[in-house]
């Protein structure tokens, strides 16, 4: 199997893994929602775990692909608000939860760009 064959099932296998992760382990997803969102953080928690899920279902099926890799690129985008999050909320605690923290925030960049790959037909994303 090819890199640009690999690719998707690898974006695939990440969305379904933290989908999974929001269910086995909401309290760590919930402390990341923002206030602002209205109603339960646990709602927000399940929510975004289900839509983790039908975008790994998406991408790892070729005629969805495109469409689902393209929403993909924009969920990456929409959660991030929940990384500042996380990353303000740990400001003040230990050393290496701060650096943790941050350092997820310029990590969305790669995964926006390597679920367009993916939409694109492409081989951007990880070498596996």
């Amino acid at each position: 199997m090819s890199r640009s064959e690999r690719s998707p099932l690898l974006l695939a296998g990440l969305l379904a893994s933290a989908a999974v992760a929001h269910f086995a382990v909401p309290r760590q997803f919930d402390a990341m929602i923002p206030s602002a969102l209205p109603g339960a953080a646990r709602h927000w928690t399940y929510a975004s775990g289900v839509v983790e899920l039908a975008l790994a279902a998406g991408v790892a099926v070729p005629r969805t692909r495109r469409v689902a890799a393209l929403a993909a690129a924009g969920f990456f985008v929409g959660v991030f608000p929940a990384n500042v999050q996380m990353a303000v909320d740990a400001r003040h605690g230990p050393a290496p939860r701060k650096a943790v923290t941050l350092a997820r925030l310029p990590l969305q960049v790669p995964l926006v760009l390597w679920a367009r790959g993916v939409a694109r037909g492409g081989s951007a994303g990880p070498a596996a």
